[in-house]
């Protein structure tokens, strides 16, 4: 009895596994950005992409009693995935910008080292933007500072305090894409 258990055991334990026909390829891509943005400690970024490609092996006349048979492979599934590692303080390239409106009138925000530039189109200085530790913004221009945010869409948002009406403006920033 004890050796039938076995017997039945392993047979199912065989047939499980020659049950596998797939012919699998994956491939990772890193890359490694390091910046030295005049902090006196370089960022790195680490980007790696994973792309698996998974496509089942058929036998042409699986049917047949043939021994030597031909085998083909089916349309491939691929998968990619991609991830991104920062440094803490490393936000984008030191000179990119990004348009945006409010209130009818057009700006432009441009990163530096320690956040965002905001200025009109033809380069007149509005205000700066600088992250604090909460990842919100604090916003400053000639007339006040405020706080500020960026939402899922890439709009900034900027909050101030009113003291004659006791409460919180909102003003939004809303990103334009060219």
């Amino acid at each position: 009895m004890k050796n039938f258990a076995i017997t039945i055991l392993l047979a199912v334990g065989l047939s499980a596994s020659a049950q596998v026909n797939q012919n699998v390829t994956k491939e990772s891509t890193t890359t490694t950005v390091t910046v030295n943005d005049g902090t006196g400690t370089p960022k790195k970024l680490v980007k790696t992409k994973n792309t698996e490609a998974t496509s089942e092996l058929e036998l042409k006349d699986a049917n047949s009693k043939k021994l030597n048979k031909e085998a083909y492979e089916t349309a491939p599934q691929v998968t990619s995935s991609t991830s991104v590692v920062r440094d803490e303080g490393f936000n984008a390239r030191i000179g990119q910008i990004s348009n945006y409106q409010m209130g009818g009138k057009d700006y432009v925000f441009v990163t530096d080292k320690g956040g965002y530039r905001i200025t009109t189109p033809d380069n007149v200085e509005y205000g700066k933007l600088r992250r604090t530790s909460n990842g919100q913004y604090i916003y400053r221009t000639k007339t006040g500072t405020s706080v500020g945010h960026f939402d899922a869409a890439g709009n900034f948002t900027v909050e101030t305090y009113d003291d004659k009406a006791d409460g919180v403006t909102v003003e939004t920033y809303t990103k334009v894409i060219k």
